[in-house]
């Protein structure tokens, strides 16, 4: 753990002497990548962050909404890669952990989790499997035991992954308004380290995170207790309740180190502590240790003398250990003492605010000739194809990985994981949507499209229910940020967002940017992740079950733009060819036409077409419901397309919509009205699932036989090879 010479430099020049050992540790750790984001701080102001239902505190871990009724909502993203790639199941537990603290620290209560991962070739790839199968494990045996519902999340298999783990964890929380801890401190208040004992595991974490993964350094990898975070989460709301909190701050990457000195730089404050006073769990730590441990579980509080009795009697309550490890000064500086001796005095806007970085970028090599298609060989039978297809990983249903994970505790969720997104119901009458997309083939491709692709994706998924999309939480993934063209696909990727997110209005409410995603064996293709809320007024659209007669209504345009498409790379091992792109205008009439006719309660039920085409969304859709149908692939409307990019092309801003016939004229009447393209492509009933053009029969499959295949595919490889 140390310092780059410059930044060492850059330090003794600040404080004008040379820094202690304790003092170096402290902002190795504050300075990380991880944790200081000195790589792209200076590029993330472009996102839009206000709006008109963004609530905007100092201090806060996690962004916050205004909900209406007195309410609010909380949301965060968190990483937790180079962990997972370790030690899966702790990696990917204490990931979990991490990002519910952060939804504590407002205030709320955390009420759902969801994530977003990705692996090695799981088909080929013996270790990815072992990475999936117990990350998986992870995520759901702490959700489970904290009694928080995983509500669902995305998978995703390439052999970028390699050796390698992705692991987003998001959740989500909620509350009154009037609850919200609005963080403030003066000269005299107290400082509490609230939960867990601080022990050796995770030091050195924030820096391990923030380099290439060429070891596996197990002691940087902390122990997850969801016991305890349950008893934390419950004195937390309990001491909130009773007005007791001034300032909370979650302790994540770099430990005590950076929620010390954060609180200290966001509040203006001084705060002078004693790393004698920490409950510690192993003998002989020394203020290096005490310092940059990231053991888990662990929250620090600003309260009052006056409070601190009855704080002390809520942790005895539910036998948590707190102890008073320093006090509140007005000097603005991080005071750390053993007992009388300073092991560090430093000023905390050094310590808090790591020298930013303007990076060199330039566009890759690789994407000189990328958009040229080479001939492919040609299909002899779409329906053996078409088995094939969605029995591979990334088309196969993760019913998989989300049947562990336990969905309904809280009795909030009323539309559960395994549709286009997750509804949960609030209490005032109202309903929250969400979704996780991302899609690095895309991205690899094109890094700003891309990129807008995956927020598009993730807001069709919330429209699909009825939602109107109201925030955004993203996480941007890369390589090494050192190299101009990696970084380069960074800002890319950023700006494709910031565009989206500008036209539409949707504020970034919360977002992390992990970068150094490597092994010995490369970098990880870009893979910017997007979460998107949705608010749903009334009721969320509720499928019904399909019956025979109910039409198939796709809107939108299919193009011929096939880059990136689980058909090429699956099927062709073709990487390579133009990358869907989003029309903003398009996508906007497309979005608001779809929700209002969902409002209007025409349709059954609605879901995207995303990942394998217009073929995989159809099949999904006669899977899910036990129906065949039969689908005109000349009534898609598309731009004179070959057969095979009618069925595969992962054009956005599309949708199918199923309802009864006797309600078409009125959905028609609508779409016609909102000047949409659209048209009726086919017809529910019968038990195959049918795609012919111009009555020649092109695809013909089983419901039953590719049910069976679709759902259970997924395990059998994880779980059998």
């Amino acid at each position: 753990m140390s310092l780059e010479s410059g930044e060492l430099d850059d330090l003794t020049l600040k404080i004008g002497r040379k820094p202690t050992s304790t003092e170096l540790q402290i902002v190795a750790a504050e300075w990380s990548e991880h944790c200081s984001y000195k790589s792209s701080k200076k590029h993330l102001k472009m996102l839009p962050m206000k709006g008109p239902l963004v609530i905007s505190e100092k201090g806060y871990d996690s962004g916050v909404l205004d909900v209406g009724d007195g309410y609010v909502i909380t949301a965060h993203i968190e990483s937790h890669n180079h962990p997972s790639a370790v030690e899966p199941y702790g990696g990917a537990a204490t990931g979990v952990g991490g990002v519910i603290r952060d939804i504590l620290s407002a205030g709320t209560r955390p009420i759902a989790i969801f994530n977003g991962l990705r692996f090695g070739d799981i088909e080929k790839d013996l270790h990815a499997r072992w990475l999936f199968k117990n990350a998986v494990k992870g995520i759901a045996d702490y959700g489970n035991c904290l009694g928080i519902p995983t509500i669902g999340g995305e998978v995703e298999f390439d052999k970028c992954y390699s050796n390698y783990a992705l692991v987003d964890v998001a959740a989500i929380g909620f509350g009154k308004k009037k609850n919200l801890i609005k963080n403030h401190a003066k000269t005299g208040d107290i400082v509490v380290l609230l939960g867990g004992a601080t022990g050796r595991d995770g030091i050195g974490g924030s820096q391990f995170a923030s380099d290439s993964l060429e070891s596996e350094n197990r002691s940087a990898v902390q122990i997850p207790d969801p016991f305890i975070e349950k008893l934390i989460i419950e004195a937390i709301l309990e001491a909130r309740t009773e007005n007791l909190i001034h300032a909370l701050k979650d302790l994540g990457g770099g430990g005590l180190s950076c929620a010390v000195s954060e609180t200290a730089d966001a509040l203006s404050i001084g705060i002078e502590m004693d790393v004698d006073k920490v409950h510690t769990r192993e003998l002989n730590m020394n203020p290096d240790e005490i310092m940059v441990s990231e053991s888990q579980e662990r929250m620090l509080i600003v309260t009052s003398n006056d409070k601190l009795k009855k704080l002390e009697g809520i942790c005895k309550k539910y036998r948590i250990t707190c102890s008073v490890i320093g006090h509140v000064t007005l000097d603005n500086m991080m005071h750390v003492k053993k007992g009388e001796k300073t092991c560090a005095n430093l000023p905390t806007d050094v310590v808090a605010n790591a020298t930013l970085l303007d990076r060199p970028s330039k566009k890759p090599a690789y994407l000189e000739n990328i958009e040229n298609e080479k001939k492919l060989k040609p299909i002899l039978d779409y329906t053996k194809m078409m088995m094939k297809f969605i029995a591979s990983p990334n088309i196969a249903s993760k019913i998989w990985v989300y049947g562990q994970y336990d969905h309904e505790v809280g009795i909030r969720t009323v539309v559960k994981p395994g549709k286009d997104a997750s509804v949960l119901r609030l209490d005032n009458g109202k309903f929250l949507s969400a979704k996780i997309d991302g899609n690095p083939k895309h991205c690899y491709i094109n890094p700003r499209e891309g990129a807008i692709g995956c927020f598009e994706e993730a807001c069709r998924n919330v429209v699909c229910t009825g939602a109107k999309p109201i925030g955004m939480l993203d996480h941007l993934q890369f390589g090494n940020p050192e190299n101009p063209e990696i970084f380069w696909t960074f800002l890319e990727s950023l700006k494709g967002i910031t565009d989206f997110a500008k036209y539409f209005e949707i504020p970034c409410v919360g977002g992390k940017v992990s970068l150094y995603n490597e092994t010995p064996s490369g970098q990880i293709k870009p893979t910017p992740i997007i979460g998107i809320l949705g608010l749903i007024d009334k009721t969320p659209l509720s499928t019904q079950n399909i019956s025979k007669g109910d039409c198939i209504v796709i809107v939108g345009q299919t193009k011929n733009e096939m880059g990136g498409s689980e058909y090429f790379e699956y099927i062709h091992k073709f990487i390579g060819g133009k990358c869907p792109t989003v029309n903003f205008l398009e996508s906007k009439i497309n979005m608001n036409s779809v929700l209002n006719v969902i409002t209007k309660g025409l349709v059954k039920a609605a879901h995207d077409c995303s990942k394998g085409g217009l073929a995989v969304a159809v099949s999904e859709l006669c899977m899910t419901y036990q129906i065949g149908c039969n689908i005109s692939l000349e009534k898609v409307p598309n731009q004179k397309l070959d057969v095979d990019r009618i069925l595969f092309s992962e054009s956005h801003s599309r949708y199918l919509l199923v309802l009864e016939k006797k309600d078409l004229k009125k959905l028609e009447t609508l779409l016609k009205k909102s000047k949409v393209e659209y048209n009726v492509i086919g017809v529910f009933g019968g038990d195959h699932i049918r795609f012919n053009k111009e009555s020649k029969n092109i695809i013909d499959l089983s419901v039953d036989k590719s049910q069976k295949i679709w759902f259970n595919s997924l395990k059998e490889l994880v779980l059998h090879g």
